[in-house]
């Protein structure tokens, strides 16, 4: 599947830049609250992908709201990335 080809590679990326600048772990966790309420915690990877088409937007302004940092909308891509990848797991057709 290329989304999560996509989170998997955007994931390795987050855990790098976190190395360096632990205020993303923040910025995922707004993602995160966020998507808990879109998709549940209770949802397929289509319905995951689904909420990936549109998640640059609202994922954007959950950060802005919620663990805004300077220079934080340059990782907005890794930290959506990660964010999808790690939730994946908790699909309810999730497999490795």
């Amino acid at each position: 599947n290329l989304a999560r080809s996509e989170w998997a590679e955007g994931s390795r990326r987050f855990d790098e830049a976190v190395k360096a600048d632990h205020r993303l772990l923040a910025a995922s966790e707004a993602v995160i609250d966020e998507l808990r309420r879109r998709v549940g915690q209770t949802f397929t990877l289509e319905e995951l992908v689904s909420a990936y088409e549109t998640a640059e937007r609202w994922a954007y302004a959950a950060v802005a709201d919620h663990a805004p940092f300077p220079g934080w909308p340059r990782w907005l891509t890794d930290v959506l990335d990660a964010t999808f990848h790690h939730y994946a797991r908790g699909a309810t057709d999730y497999a490795p």
